[in-house]
Formats: structure tokens, C-alpha cells, sequence
């Protein structure tokens, strides 16, 4: 394809840009979503194979998570406004690129250092789906159109129907865990070529350069943010003067980044789009809703389903097909017809429809965990695919895109991935404090599971709330 540079987005009247053929550009894009999400969701069940590998321990390797979904926050904050001004092409092939490395490096690890160091290059892939959603819309803009096909790739996002953490398990299990990092490898390094291969290379309007100490401001900032509340999330075990001091230091550096934006010539992001309810209120909802959710479906109700007392004894495996594949595959089915509900109907009224259904579900969760029935964990673990994976996640990613200011494309997506991996941990550390401090005597009662998910729906309410806060936007929605 030619290597023409174009501005971030077209006008409304075109439906993609002349000579684009959607279905070959669509494919590479799945592509990279796809090695993406390999290395967020194949390794879970190959943990224990690592951990006896490298004779660790499991809060060792615990740490090499924490360490790749950290790494995918930060480089969330700039590679996206880096696309902007270097080619959006150029930089996601380069992060395919050194996420080989990084896979590589991780399976040839001998040693818990080593591994780190390769699940923080890997890291490095982490806004992979806000750069696939940016060049996807610089070449398809009629808003229907746009809509179905941001669903396709968003869903990608919320794990490839199960089948990736099912395949890391057998490799682990016949080959090792090097060989789910060779997989994850061989799929990344096609991703690359497809991507270099099938895609046009796009810019934003204004050409402008990269501010690199407001970068360096706003990734210690969230930086020591995310290591807080992971350090948080150990609760009794937790250095709270540590978390104090982390705090404090992501405070003091977000204050310089706002001096240093309100200054500099060539902002990372501009501050009067920093004041704006389309930043603000979508970032503001974003963390309220992965902190009311992420830990019910990713935490509390996996815990549930394995409990031999208060819950369904299940194991780890059985629990997964019960509960978080049924989750995975409504969320996969559901994505594509949200995005198209979005531009027909509304982004903000599909959003609210996700976002309550979403309360309703763990309203429903709470109310059936006494009868302790599989069918009914299984029945709610779909609805919450559709409602959250399906719906809510799907809109406030492409809320990102399309609310994002012309001349910055990549600023808002940034931003808007960091508040996702912001309220993941959040939603961790808030949830299980509360089911923590609500521990039972008697251990057959699931009344610490009600509280924790009793705190969610909460929290789920009040993003109900600020998502009236965000604006409409018109040029993403059909007339009509």
C-alpha cells in the first residue's frame, strides 16, 4: 500500500479514504489486538509452571505481572500522540517489534530479573488497541461503518473467547512455559509484517514535536500512582508509608506536568483540553467503572466459584469455564453490535444501557450467591460479558477516539488506556479492603463476597452519574 501521510480525521462526508480496502487493513489490525491480548491473558495459566521453572515465588512472579500491566499504562500515556507526530504505522510496528524481543527474552529466562525484563518490553504494546482504533478511523469515517468495526477490534480486548488462556495452559503443560512466549513471539513478528505490509501511514493535521519532559512528568505520575495502589492491594501486608510517600511524589510530579503544559509551545496535552468535560468526565467515568467491575468478574467471583465453604468448590479450571470464558464470549459477540448501536443510537445513551445493566447484573449476583448454582453463576457472568465486556468497555474505548480534539488524535486514547489500568487496580484494592473488613465468622457465609460486590454496584452508580457528563459526539453519531 502507499506510504501517503494523511491528517487524523476526514471529513464527514467521506466513508474511508479513496483506494482503502477495509477488510485487508482490518486484518492487520486484528493482528496486533490479537498479539496484544496474548500477552495480557495467555501466560494466567501457565503461572504455576513458571514459578516452579525459575524456583520462585508466587509473589515473585506475581511481580512480573504487576511489572507488564504497569509498563502497558505508562507507554499508553505517549505512544499515541508519538504516532501522531512520527506515523501511527511506524509506531505500531515498532511496538510489535519489540514486543518480540521482549517475548524472546521472557522465554529464555532463567532467572525472575529476566523475566521482568522481558514483561516490561512486552509492556510496551500496551496502547496497541487505541493506535489500531486511530488509524482505523483516519480511514473509515461513516459513523455506522466506523462503529461496527471499532466494536470488532475493542472486543478483541476483553480476552479471544478463552481460547487464549486454554491454549497457554496446554503449551505450559506439554512444552513449558517458554513455549507459550515462543507462541506469543511468532504471533507478534506476523503482526509486524502485516502491519508494515497492509497499512497506510497516517499523522495528525498539525505536525508538532514530541514533548518529551512532559512525558517524563506525567509517567512518573502515574507511574507512582499504579505502584501505590498495587502496593495497596496487599492490604494488611501493604507499607502504607510507602504508599504515602508514592502518593505525595505522583502529586508534586502531576503538578509540574501541568506547569510545564501550560508553558510548553508543543504540549503533550494541551491543559484548556485537560479542562474539558470530554476529557475529565470520560476519564473520570472510565476509572469509576473499572473499579466497580473489574474485581467482581476478574476477583471476587473466580474466588467465589472456588471457595469449598462459603462458595462452589469448584477448581481453578472449572471455574474459569463457568465464569470467565462465558464472560469472554459474550463480550466478543456482543462488541461489534455495540459499536454500530453506538453510532445509530448514541454513544452516551449505549454507554448508560451497558453501565446499568451492569448494575443490575451484580444486583442480580448478590441476590443468587446464597443458592450456590452453577447455572445461575453461568447466566450471570454472560450478562455481565454483554452488559460490561460487551457494551460499556466498547463505548469508553471509542469514546477515547471520537472525543478526541483534531488536532491531537493520540492525547485522549493515551489517557484514556492509563484510567483503564488506573481503575483495574483501583478495583483490586478498594474491593477486596472491603471484603476484607467484612470477613464472616461463620466461613460458609458469602456475606464477605456480598460486601465487596455491594461496593461495586456503588461505584458502578456513580459512574452512571458522570458519564451524563460527557459530551455528545455528533461527528461519530448518525443522523437521525
Amino acid at each position: 500500500m502507499s506510504a501517503s501521510t494523511t491528517t487524523g480525521q476526514p471529513p464527514g462526508g467521506l466513508t474511508e479514504r479513496p483506494g482503502v480496502r477495509v477488510g485487508v487493513l482490518l486484518t492487520a489490525l486484528l493482528a496486533a489486538c490479537f498479539a496484544f491480548q496474548l500477552n495480557a491473558s495467555m501466560l494466567s495459566p501457565a503461572l504455576k509452571s513458571i514459578e516452579d521453572s525459575l524456583h520462585a515465588t508466587s509473589a515473585e512472579i506475581g511481580l512480573t505481572q504487576t511489572a507488564f500491566f504497569t509498563s502497558a499504562a505508562l507507554f499508553s500515556l505517549f505512544l499515541p500522540r508519538l504516532g501522531d507526530v512520527i506515523g501511527r504505522r511506524k509506531v505500531l510496528a515498532g511496538m510489535m517489534a519489540l514486543m518480540v524481543i521482549g517475548c524472546i527474552v521472557a522465554a529464555l529466562a532463567t532467572s525472575v530479573p529476566m523475566l521482568f525484563a522481558g514483561r516490561v518490553l512486552q509492556g510496551v504494546s500496551g496502547p496497541t488497541v487505541p493506535l489500531c482504533l486511530i488509524m482505523l478511523r483516519v480511514e473509515v469515517t461513516e459513523p455506522k461503518k466506523y462503529g461496527t468495526l471499532l466494536g470488532v477490534i475493542t472486543a478483541v480486548n476483553g480476552g479471544i473467547a478463552g481460547v487464549d488462556s486454554l491454549a497457554g495452559g496446554y503449551l505450559a503443560d506439554q512444552y513449558g512455559f517458554g513455549a507459550v512466549f515462543w507462541a506469543m513471539a511468532v504471533v507478534a513478528a506476523l503482526a509486524a509484517v502485516l502491519v508494515t505490509t497492509m497499512t497506510r501511514e497516517s499523522t495528525a493535521p498539525v505536525k508538532s514535536r514530541m514533548d518529551w519532559p512532559g512525558v517524563l512528568l506525567l509517567v512518573i505520575s502515574v507511574g507512582t500512582l499504579l505502584t501505590a495502589f498495587n502496593e495497596a492491594g496487599k492490604l494488611a501486608a501493604a507499607n502504607w508509608p510507602l504508599i504515602g510517600v508514592l502518593v505525595v511524589i505522583a502529586a508534586i510530579a502531576f503538578a509540574l506536568f501541568w506547569r510545564t503544559e501550560s508553558r510548553s509551545g508543543h504540549p503533550l496535552v494541551a491543559t484548556h483540553h485537560l479542562k474539558q468535560r470530554s476529557t475529565w468526565a470520560l476519564l473520570l467515568t472510565t476509572v469509576l467503572t473499572m473499579t466497580g467491575v473489574f474485581a467482581v468478574m476478574n476477583g471476587l467471583i473466580p474466588a467465589f466459584a472456588q471457595d469449598a465453604h462459603a462458595g462452589l468448590g469448584m477448581s481453578a479450571e472449572a471455574s474459569a469455564w463457568w465464569t470467565l470464558t462465558p464472560y469472554a464470549l459474550a463480550g466478543l459477540a456482543m462488541g461489534p453490535v455495540a459499536g454500530r448501536l453506538a453510532a445509530t443510537f448514541g454513544y452516551g445513551r449505549v454507554l448508560r444501557f451497558g453501565l446499568i445493566g451492569s448494575v443490575v447484573t451484580v444486583v442480580l449476583m448478590i441476590l443468587t450467591l446464597g443458592s450456590h448454582s452453577r447455572v445461575l453463576l453461568l447466566v450471570m457472568s454472560l450478562l455481565v460479558g454483554i452488559t460490561y465486556a460487551g457494551v460499556a468497555n466498547i463505548v469508553l474505548n471509542g469514546l477515547g477516539i471520537v472525543l478526541s480534539p483534531r488536532e491531537n488524535p493520540g492525547f485522549l486514547p493515551g489517557l484514556n488506556a492509563g484510567a483503564f489500568n488506573l481503575g483495574a487496580g483501583l478495583s483490586f484494592a478498594v474491593l477486596y479492603a472491603v471484603k476484607t473488613a467484612a470477613v464472616p465468622a461463620d466461613p460458609s457465609s458469602p456475606s464477605d463476597y456480598t460486601a465487596g460486590m455491594v461496593a461495586g454496584m456503588v461505584i458502578i452508580a456513580a459512574a452512571i452519574g458522570t458519564s451524563f457528563l460527557i459530551p455528545k459526539p455528533v461527528s461519530a453519531e448518525a443522523d437521525g
